[in-house]
């Protein structure tokens, strides 16, 4: 549709047509600028006429419909009436932009490890290249390098570079989507194999639950042994607080958004576990009185939370250099799969594994809170046999 005056001063960000050719520019903060798209001697030309406060929407048309003429005739624009080339954003900028404009929604984590990606393997090869000369070929180039030297690195960017791509697409940077479907059809085969998390095997855990727990008390020794108890993740415990736990109900509720699935998780407490709980609580209660809003069961000097090499450290102090303490789910789910009758679905719930197919967990209403308890029960029964 042809555009309106209204339209003009009015139209979001993005790139907004009037037909054959003619656009409005509109880009953040308070940019309106007209631009046309030509055909000249077979290359697509794009050309700036002027801002909208100095080029009203009619002259637009009339100046458009002049330079078309111009074309037809043969004669180059830029040599004949002096004008430049519409300027674009750069890939460094449009991604810099999508990035400002996506991270809100990510943990913290994501937002260094994305932008960096590109810092490192995608700038200096195309980040001063304009948005619209970026294709297929641009991101092979891009990947070649690493492709099998970071595989993993090299997918991630893959993905990342259609997301840019989509963002300067649905924001009228450039005029058309951009499949990068064939880029891997022009790269070697990755041999991918899956690393699993270096697990102990499940006949070996009661035996160095009971070595950990004669060592010297450390925070870290405490926290390993709540977490291999509860079989959840490492970050779960290293940033639990006291408000999540309700020792007379038995229970541990992780809100959503600490959990890796973004749902809130209820963890039924074991005997051994809740006796944890209530002893670290009595030495809380004992040092600072009344435990304060917010206090966390495991910090380093009183503030931050444990690392993520604390519960780590208390395992290599056993002089055990091959398990990680992500391994210990690992060991949960087999010990649950091999010796016990529980249905698969769960321990999976036990594990807060998201279910894969989307039909079933749409029917799939109950988190089987009582046969997770009594699973979990078990658990802590074979670990102290």
């Amino acid at each position: 549709m042809a555009l309106t005056a209204l339209k003009v001063r009015t139209a979001g960000p993005g790139r907004h047509s009037d037909g054959h050719g003619l656009y409005l520019v509109v880009r953040p903060p308070s940019s309106r600028a007209w631009m046309l798209r030509m055909q000249f001697k077979g290359r697509r030309r794009d050309f700036g006429l002027g801002p909208v406060h100095d080029v009203s929407l009619s002259d637009a048309r009339c100046l458009a419909v002049e330079l078309r003429k111009m074309i037809r005739s043969g004669k180059d624009p830029v040599k004949e009436r002096g004008l430049r080339r519409a300027s674009s954003p750069t890939f460094e900028m449009v991604t810099r932009r999508c990035y400002e404009a996506m991270k809100s929604g990510w943990k913290d984590r994501r937002n260094v490890s994305w932008i960096a990606s590109f810092e490192n393997h995608v700038f200096g090869e195309i980040g001063a290249k304009r948005i619209e000369a970026i294709d297929s070929v641009q991101v092979l180039k891009v990947l070649e390098p690493i492709w099998l030297a970071k595989p993993d690195t090299a997918r991630r960017l893959l993905q990342r570079i259609g997301t840019v791509l989509d963002y300067a697409h649905i924001k009228g940077m450039i005029p058309a989507e951009i499949s990068l479907r064939s880029v891997t059809r022009g790269l070697p085969r990755q041999n991918r194999q899956v690393e699993h998390r270096a697990a102990m095997p499940y006949a070996d855990v009661p035996a160095f639950l009971k070595k950990l727990t004669r060592q010297d008390r450390s925070i870290g020794r405490d926290a390993l042994q709540l977490t291999i108890l509860t079989a959840v993740r490492s970050n779960e415990t290293r940033y639990a607080t006291w408000e999540e736990f309700d020792l007379d109900a038995s229970t541990w509720s992780i809100p959503a958004a600490r959990m890796k699935m973004k749902q809130p998780h209820v963890v039924p407490l074991s005997a051994p576990a809740l006796a944890l709980l209530k002893r670290l609580r009595a030495e809380h209660e004992a040092l600072d009185g009344l435990i304060s809003v917010g206090r966390m069961l495991f910090t380093q000097s009183g503030k931050k939370p444990i690392s993520d090499t604390t519960m780590l450290k208390a395992i290599r102090d056993m002089k055990i250099e091959t398990i990680t303490v992500h391994g210990f789910r690992s060991s949960f789910a087999d010990w649950a799969a091999e010796c016990t009758s529980f249905p698969k679905e769960i321990a999976e719930k036990a594990l807060a594994h998201r279910v894969p197919n989307a039909v079933e967990a749409a029917y799939r209403r109950t988190d089987f809170f009582e046969k997770r308890r009594a699973l979990m029960a078990k658990w802590a029964e074979y670990l102290r046999a």
